[in-house]
């Protein structure tokens, strides 16, 4: 079944194997049929600091617009992103903070109750490291959770797939390189 698929690239260069991991996922989801949007966090133009916090929303830029609209179209959401310091770059963060906005992407209903209003859209992580992934998670802990649960899970989107691919700085072989590659184009293809 073809889906509407809206690709982030979340790292902020696009000369990077997050660049190279998008467009083979992008490339993958084409052979498979599905329509797909895709929109690279380095091209875009928008002030990411929310300087009053939720007290007076800021207007939105175009691009932030064009990134909500996106969001809304989709069946499943994508996002690249690495892996600094335990947690996404500032600019993806940025991002999140001005445009997963009340009205958007939830709407309070009470003091703990709120409507989930992206509800029926599944979403897919694809986090590059330079430590092993299993490694982090023990010393660090959940370094996705803010962008998975605080951001996709709160807006109603299910299920949430995280792939994390670490080590490559240390490890960084062109025959691995290769390989997780296909493995994005096949999960492009899929739709997951």
């Amino acid at each position: 079944m073809s889906k509407k698929i809206f690709i982030l690239l979340g790292h902020p260069d696009n000369d990077s194997f997050n660049f190279t991991l998008a467009s083979e996922y992008e490339r993958g989801a084409e052979t498979g049929g599905h329509e797909v949007r895709r929109m690279n966090l380095g091209e875009m133009k928008f002030d990411p600091i929310l300087h009053h916090g939720y007290r007076t929303i800021q207007e939105l830029e175009p691009d932030l617009l064009s990134f909500q609209e996106n969001v809304r179209w989709c069946d499943h959401f994508v996002i690249f992103y690495p892996s600094w310091w335990s947690t996404m770059p500032a600019l993806l963060k940025g991002l999140i903070d001005r445009a997963w906005i009340p009205g958007f992407a939830y709407k309070f209903t009470g003091e703990f109750t709120w409507i989930k209003l992206l509800k029926g859209r599944s979403a897919r992580m694809i986090v590059t490291s330079d430590t092993i992934p299993l490694a982090q998670r023990i010393i660090f802990g959940d370094t996705t959770n803010e962008l998975r649960n605080g951001a996709l899970w709160f807006a109603g989107f299910g299920p949430i797939r995280v792939k994390k691919f670490g080590y490559l700085k240390h490890f960084n072989t062109t025959g691995r390189r290769e390989r997780i590659k296909k493995k994005v184009f096949n999960m492009g293809k899929q739709a997951k």
